[in-house]
C-alpha cells in the first residue's frame, strides 16, 4: 500500500484559500481557510494579486496538517483544484507576476469578445473549444495583459514569461519553478484549447496573437507532475491530482457514470453532467467541457462533461437580506419561505445580472411579478428560493436534449445545498431525488480523489465510489402535471424580465 495515511487537498478559490487532509474513508481531519483580498481598479474590472493568493494557499497547508496533527510524511499526495479562469502571466526566472491576476470575473475584454464574434468567429470557436466566445474565459485575458502590460509581449516572445491558471500558478511554486504545467480540465476553459484534440490550438493561439511558448504543458488530471520542495511542508510530497473547482466537485460527488450530474448550490449554481468518453455539442448554448483526465497507467481515458450556470443562486437570498431587508442573516430564508405552502402565483426571476442558458439575455433585469395585496414577506422568500430551482431545472432541461440521458437522480453540494425547503422544491421540480452527500466539500474531495487514484492511496474510481455517502435524500412529491404546470409558468414570468435594459431608440 502506498506510503502515508491522509491525502492534502488544496482548494484555492474566489474569495478564499482553504487546505483539508482526507482519511482512506473520505473523512476530513484537518481544515484551513485564509481569505485574501479582491481588487476592483475599475468598473467591470476584478483582480487578485496572485502572490497573496500562493501565500494564503500555503499557509492554509501547514494549518490544515497542524489541524491534522499530520506531518509530510503522513501525506501520500496532494491535489489542487481552483478557481477556474482566473489568468496569471509571470516571470520564468524570478516568478514575479507582471501584473495581477485578472479574475474569471473581470469583464474588460467585453469588447474584444463582441468583435471576434461580429468578424464571424464565434460559431468555429464554439465549435473548436465547446466554449461559447466571452470574457469569462482566459484566452482574451492572456492577450490583454501581453497588449497592455509594458514590455509584455516582447519578453513573451523572447520566452521569459509564463501563463498559467491558479492551478498552474500554485504548481510552479510548490515546486519552485520546476514544473509549469495544467490539467485537461483547466485548459479546457482558457477558450485556448481544442477539446477533441486535447492540446493547445495553433489557429485560436493566431487569432489572439498569443505566442505558444508562454502557455504550460497539459498534464493529466490524475497523475504526479512533480513534487513539492521540501522546505515548504515538510517534505517532497507528489502533487498528483488537478482539476478546475466544478469539475473537482463531479469527481468528488462520484458522478463517474455518463448520465450522472452534480449541482452545486453556491453563490449562483453550477450543473455538470457526465457525458462519458467524447463531448457533446450542445445545441442549447450549455458548455462542453472537460471533466477530467485519467494518467497513461489509467488508460488515459477522458470524461467530457455539459456545464450550465445560474448566475444569481445563493445571491438572490443575499439580496433579500442586503438589498431589501427582509431577513437579517441568509439562512433565515428557510423558516420565512415555510410560513406559507406556496408562493401563491408569486415569480421572482432573479436576472439582476442578465440571463444565462438557456435564454443568453444580457438585457434580462430582475422581476418579480404575480404581487397582489395578499403578498407577504414570506411569499417572496418562497419565490426567491423557488428560483434558484426553477433554474436549474431548466438546465437540466437543456442536458437531457442535449446528451439523450434521462436523470435518475441529482447530487446537491455547496452552501446553499443545506436548506432543506431548497432541496425539496428541487426534488418536486425534477421528478427525480436530489441527494445530498455527508461530505458538502466535495470540491476538495474531487481534488483528494484525483491524487489518490494515482499514488494508488485508493486502487479505483469504484473504491472511492463506496466512500461516497448521502447524508439525506429528498424525494419528488408533485405528479407530472404540477411540475409541468409550474415550468410553463414560471417560462412566462421570465418572458416578462428579457430585454428589460435593451437601449431605447430615442425619439428626435
Amino acid at each position: 500500500m502506498v506510503q502515508g495515511q491522509f491525502l492534502l487537498a488544496l482548494d484555492q478559490g474566489t474569495t478564499s484559500s482553504r487546505a483539508i487532509v482526507f482519511d482512506r474513508e473520505g473523512r476530513m481531519r484537518g481544515v484551513d481557510q485564509r481569505e485574501f483580498h479582491q481588487h476592483y481598479p475599475q468598473p467591470g474590472w476584478v483582480e487578485h494579486d496572485a502572490t497573496e493568493i500562493w501565500s494564503t494557499q500555503l499557509a492554509t497547508a501547514r494549518g490544515a496538517l497542524t489541524n491534522a496533527g499530520a506531518q509530510a510524511s503522513d501525506i501520500a499526495a496532494i491535489g489542487i483544484t481552483n478557481q477556474r479562469e482566473t489568468t496569471v502571466l509571470w516571470e520564468r526566472a524570478t516568478g514575479r507576476p507582471v501584473a495581477h491576476a485578472l479574475v474569471w470575473q473581470d469583464r474588460r475584454t467585453a469588447a474584444f469578445c463582441e468583435k471576434l464574434r461580429q468578424d464571424g468567429h464565434a460559431d468555429w470557436l464554439q465549435e473548436r473549444t465547446g466554449l461559447v466566445v466571452d470574457a469569462y474565459f482566459s484566452g482574451t485575458k492572456l492577450a490583454w495583459l501581453l497588449d497592455n502590460v509594458p514590455g509584455a509581449r516582447a519578453a513573451a516572445e523572447r520566452g521569459e514569461l509564463a501563463f498559467g491558471t491558479v492551478d498552474t500558478w500554485l504548481a510552479w511554486q510548490l515546486t519552485g519553478g520546476a514544473v509549469h504545467s495544467t490539467d485537461d480540465s483547466n485548459a479546457s476553459r482558457t477558450m485556448l484549447y481544442d477539446l477533441r484534440k486535447r492540446d493547445w490550438d495553433d489557429e485560436i493561439l493566431a487569432l489572439l496573437n498569443i505566442p505558444r511558448g508562454v502557455l504550460p504543458n497539459i498534464a493529466p488530471s490524475s497523475g504526479v507532475i512533480g513534487h513539492a520542495m521540501p522546505d515548504l511542508l515538510g517534505g517532497a510530497i507528489p502533487i498528483a491530482g488537478v482539476a478546475g473547482d466544478q469539475q473537482a466537485a463531479t469527481f468528488g460527488q462520484a458522478c463517474f457514470t455518463p448520465g450522472m450530474v452534480k449541482n452545486t448550490y453556491g453563490t449562483g449554481c453550477f450543473m455538470l453532467m457526465n457525458v462519458g468518453a467524447q463531448p457533446v455539442a450542445s445545441r442549447s448554448r450549455l458548455l462542453s467541457t472537460m471533466g477530467w483526465t485519467g494518467s497513461p497507467a489509467q488508460h488515459g481515458q477522458a470524461t467530457y462533461i455539459l456545464e450550465g450556470s445560474v448566475f444569481m443562486g445563493g445571491a438572490s437570498v443575499q439580496w433579500l437580506r442586503d438589498g431589501l431587508g427582509i431577513i437579517s442573516r441568509s439562512d433565515e430564508v428557510g423558516a420565512l419561505a415555510a410560513q406559507v405552502a406556496d408562493t401563491d402565483d408569486v415569480f421572482l426571476v432573479p436576472a439582476f445580472a442578465g440571463l444565462g442558458a438557456p435564454h443568453w439575455d444580457p438585457y434580462a433585469r430582475g422581476t418579480l411579478v404575480g404581487m397582489t395585496r395578499g403578498t407577504t414577506r414570506a411569499h417572496i422568500a418562497r419565490a426567491t428560493l423557488e428560483s434558484i430551482a426553477l433554474q436549474s431545472a431548466e438546465l437540466l432541461d437543456c442536458m437531457k436534449a442535449d446528451s439523450g440521458i434521462a436523470l435518475s437522480e441529482l447530487r446537491a453540494d455547496g452552501g446553499a445545498a443545506r436548506n432543506d425547503l431548497l432541496m425539496q422544491m428541487q426534488a418536486d421540480l425534477l421528478g427525480v431525488p436530489v441527494v445530498r452527500p455527508r461530505v458538502l466539500e466535495s470540491t476538495a474531495l474531487g481534488a483528494a480523489g484525483l491524487a489518490g487514484l494515482a499514488v494508488g492511496f485508493w486502487s479505483s474510481q469504484d473504491e472511492l465510489a463506496g466512500h461516497w455517502q448521502a447524508e439525506r435524500r429528498f424525494e419528488p412529491a408533485w405528479p407530472k402535471d404540477r411540475r409541468e404546470a409550474r415550468m410553463a409558468r414560471w417560462r412566462q414570468a421570465v418572458e416578462h424580465a428579457k430585454g428589460w435594459a435593451r437601449p431605447q431608440a430615442t425619439s428626435a
